[in-house]
């Protein structure tokens, strides 16, 4: 009897040996670079972290999630008009439909370190329009006097989220004019207690 009673207060005693904390993203020290490809090259910008948090357990990230605001998407290749017109297609229906999806979303679901100097494989969920699916990558993760930094690199596969124009997977005789399915998100997140 003695020892069921000790199972249950050994276990409840592991548990609390585990200090999680968590911390808010400062999203003005916060940044998301997109990088976009087509057949006669590419383009580059940024987009803004809404809000977000990064959860640390006993040195380690173990969870976390952070919006973006797609209102705030910015061309940095081009300048004047170009830029706007491209900015303008890219919160478009034809892409990201700003007006009726004004947040993209990330949640982790595991993250995984993969030495100890703050490399982690992410895995986790990313929501653009009304689709979700599971995205992984790699990530640098450090804390240290009351902040965490994060940095990785994703690649999305736009064609997941049902965003097609200029899309070869969808259509055919694009030719040069085609843009490609995979584009990068190079994602820098600064979080404090």
């Amino acid at each position: 009897m003695k020892k069921l009673f000790l199972l249950p207060l050994l276990a409840l005693l592991a548990m609390s040996a585990y200090v999680s904390t968590t911390y808010t993203v400062n999203t003005s020290a916060s940044n998301i670079v997109w990088k976009g490809y087509k057949v006669t090259g590419q383009h580059t910008g940024n987009v803004k972290v809404k809000n977000g948090s990064l959860v640390m357990t006993d040195g380690k990230l173990t969870g976390g999630s952070f919006d973006v605001d797609m209102n705030s998407i910015t061309c940095t290749d081009l300048q004047g008009e170009y830029a706007d017109k491209l900015v303008g297609h890219l919160k478009s229906d034809d892409f990201f439909g700003s007006a009726n999806y004004p947040t993209t979303k990330f949640v982790i679901t595991r993250a995984i370190p993969t030495d100890s100097k703050g490399n982690y494989k992410i895995i986790g969920n990313l929501t653009i329009k009304q689709s979700t699916k599971e995205v992984r990558f790699n990530a640098l993760v450090t804390e240290s006097n009351g902040m965490v930094n994060a940095s990785g690199k994703m690649t999305i596969d736009r064609s997941d989220y049902d965003v097609r124009f200029g899309s070869g997977s969808f259509f055919d005789g694009l030719g040069d004019k085609t843009i490609y399915d995979d584009f990068d998100l190079e994602i820098s997140l600064s979080a404090k207690k």
